[in-house]
């Protein structure tokens, strides 16, 4: 469902981890007239972004207390919104709103990252609140189709972005990375728990090791979500710091799904891209 065809209710409550998109996504609401109201997570959230907002100081397994500050707030819409590194179970502050969904918790954990939110949003959902996600509450933020950049792929780099995309789409269901470096037909590397920037440092010292013996400028990485993601959670994100690793790894630019990737600060990332000469581009769906 579109935003345009979803109506909002406003307080919208925004679940903020870490780094800018918590704020990008407040900010995108605020421009549309809807008030955000961030639960930011302790120790991961930006202290000092955050009091541009109104907001609370929650701790991850606290499920209990955020739900009675989202009823205090009258938030019915939430949505999850930031970096989280997965914790341990031993590691989550218990209240008495969390013991009660212990199962539940358990259940969630025994899976991978996509599993575990959709796991804890099935818990607010219980709660009667609704779980919505960056197309319906910011798509100003999404990538759009197309290249967005000066260059475009050839036709090298096209075959590696298909290549890539059936990479993906195979990894999918096992719940393991949404990005795949591919070079010259070569599936060269995928992301797994270190993230898209670790992934691309991996190739820019293989790249110096000798290990890729194509010339630099060549291949490319491909972006999208897991084939059984939902899309409420957790969606790819592409930014100028994705672009300037891509670039440290001599690839020749980046391709994502548009529609479903969300994009951190747009001017920025294309202005280094075509600073750098590599292409960014919107797969279609």
């Amino acid at each position: 469902m579109t935003a345009a065809a979803l109506q909002i209710s406003s307080p919208v409550g925004v679940i903020a981890g870490g780094g800018a998109m918590p704020f990008a996504v407040a900010d995108s609401l605020k421009s549309r007239g809807l008030d955000p109201v961030l639960f930011a997570l302790k120790g991961v959230c930006d202290p000092v972004a955050a009091e541009r907002f109104r907001h609370h100081w929650i701790t991850v397994g606290q499920i209990g207390r955020t739900t009675k500050l989202l009823r205090a707030e009258n938030c019915k819409d939430l949505v999850f919104i930031g970096t989280l590194v997965r914790p341990a179970l031993s590691e989550i502050r218990l209240d008495w709103g969390t013991l009660r969904v212990m199962g539940r918790i358990w259940s969630a954990f025994r899976g991978g990252d996509d599993h575990l939110l959709s796991g804890v949003g099935r818990l607010f959902e219980r709660e009667g609140f609704r779980l919505l996600g960056v197309k319906e509450v910011a798509p100003d933020l999404l990538m759009p189709e197309g290249s967005v950049t000066r260059h475009v792929p050839d036709q090298n780099a096209l075959t590696d972005i298909a290549r890539g995309h059936e990479v993906l789409r195979a990894l999918g269901p096992f719940d393991i990375g949404q990005a795949a470096v591919v070079i010259d037909g070569h599936v060269v590397g995928v992301e797994g728990i270190e993230g898209t920037d670790e992934l691309l440092r991996r190739i820019a010292e293989l790249r110096r090791a000798g290990r890729i013996r194509a010339p630099s400028g060549r291949g490319v990485l491909v972006k999208m979500p897991k084939s059984t993601q939902d899309l409420r959670y957790d969606l790819p994100t592409v930014g100028s710091r994705t672009i300037e690793s891509a670039a440290a790894a001599g690839l020749s630019g980046v391709a994502v799904a548009a529609g479903n990737t969300i994009v951190v600060d747009a001017q920025a990332m294309i202005e280094v891209a075509d600073a750098a000469g590599l292409f960014v581009t919107g797969l279609p769906s």
